[in-house]
């Protein structure tokens, strides 16, 4: 079965309101950072996301995966409020951000200061046209922070952490711009960590990088995971696999099984997951 006709026999089941969107994922032992509650997201008229539930781990890597348009990118983004950058966009259902039980995409909630609490890197380096060093102040700044003495400290420290200081400490004023392509993802990363987040979002972060930047980017998602509950969209199983705790496989918008990393790959509920997996469609 080629993708188009697995896409047009699934779509009708999709669309039926008599099919429920995704049963609720079993309570998972770990704590909670996060917990999706029937969330659901449209751009104008199309409704992109239906009635998804997703706990989020503290200190895991959950993977999102599925074919390219299931709506993984777009769930992602709802954490951190970027769909509010474009009019027509709306959220139905909770984002609960824990141990707080704050919905985070309530309207009432700045989606700026959400941004500071979920940060987001994505698919391709996109570091601002400033110094090394003013890249990583940038969210400090927002935070309000003015010590130089304070900022220089975080922007050393985040940038350890990045495994990028002994990179670019004799350089922090030179452009970002004059950094390979894997060094600015390490500069993105330590951008994001700067603010103190309490998730970290990555939309695709190695799909533009060649093997080795990949895997010092996927070495640094083991060490960071220590520290931060972190939510990954990719479309590479093998990465999903070396690196998640959990797994989420998307399709058509719905949440279709949820489960250890070692559930979905070895043993899914699912056949829509299976099929995903083997190979048989995306």
């Amino acid at each position: 079965m080629n993708q188009e006709t697995y896409r047009q026999s699934e779509f009708a089941r999709a669309s039926d309101p008599s099919v429920a969107a995704g049963s609720r994922p079993n309570a998972i032992s770990d704590t909670l950072k996060a917990d999706v509650r029937g969330l659901s997201f449209w751009y104008d008229q199309f409704q992109a996301l239906k009635n998804i539930d997703l706990p989020i781990a503290e200190k895991k890597v959950t993977a999102l995966i599925g074919a390219s348009g299931c709506g993984k990118s777009t769930l992602l983004r709802c954490f951190n409020r970027m769909h509010d950058l474009y009019p027509g966009n709306r959220y139905d259902g909770e984002i609960v951000l824990l141990p707080e039980n704050q919905n985070i995409v309530d309207k009432g909630i700045d989606p700026i200061r959400v941004r500071l609490k979920a940060g987001m890197v994505f698919q391709k380096p996109n570091p601002f046209p400033k110094s090394i060093f003013e890249n990583v102040a940038s969210g400090l700044r927002v935070r309000g922070i003015r010590d130089r003495a304070v900022i220089a400290g975080r922007v050393e420290e985040v940038l350890r952490e990045a495994a990028l200081w002994d990179e670019v400490k004799d350089r922090l004023d030179q452009s970002a711009y004059a950094l390979s392509g894997g060094q600015q993802q390490r500069l993105c990363i330590a951008r994001t960590l700067a603010p103190e987040p309490e998730l970290i979002l990555l939309d695709e972060p190695t799909s533009a990088l060649d093997p080795i930047a990949t895997a010092k980017i996927e070495e640094l998602i083991e060490k960071l995971r220590d520290h931060y509950a972190i939510v990954i969209v990719t479309h590479s199983m093998q990465q999903a696999a070396r690196i998640s705790a959990y797994c989420a496989f998307m399709h058509l918008g719905q949440l279709v099984e949820f489960g250890t990393n070692e559930t979905i790959f070895t043993s899914p509920k699912e056949k829509r997951t299976q099929d995903y997996i083997t190979g048989r469609f995306g």
